[in-house]
């Protein structure tokens, strides 16, 4: 295994990350932007109103994409396990 393959290998693995987190992180983002310019607006900061609207977008979030984030971690993971013969050799 070449230094090359490892960080092919690594590349590809921080890609596939990226991909799977980047929907739920989104969510986060706008929900928190959304709640906070709500709080700032009226005056309200309280904790509850920041977490529990942040969690169901979330998993919302999850519901509607869940099944290409896993269909995505497993299409890595098989091809991954696919090429370990080539990588030994």
């Amino acid at each position: 295994m070449t230094p090359e393959t490892v960080i092919s290998i690594g590349e590809h693995a921080l890609v596939v990350t990226s991909m799977v987190s980047a929907p739920l992180l989104l969510a986060a983002l706008v929900s928190g932007v959304a709640i906070g310019m709500l709080q700032a607006a009226t005056q309200i900061n309280e904790m509850t109103l920041s977490f529990i609207p942040k969690l169901l977008v979330l998993v919302a979030t999850v519901f509607v994409t869940g099944h290409w984030m896993l269909q995505t971690l497993i299409d890595y993971t098989r091809s991954l396990f696919e090429s370990i013969p080539g990588l030994i050799s």
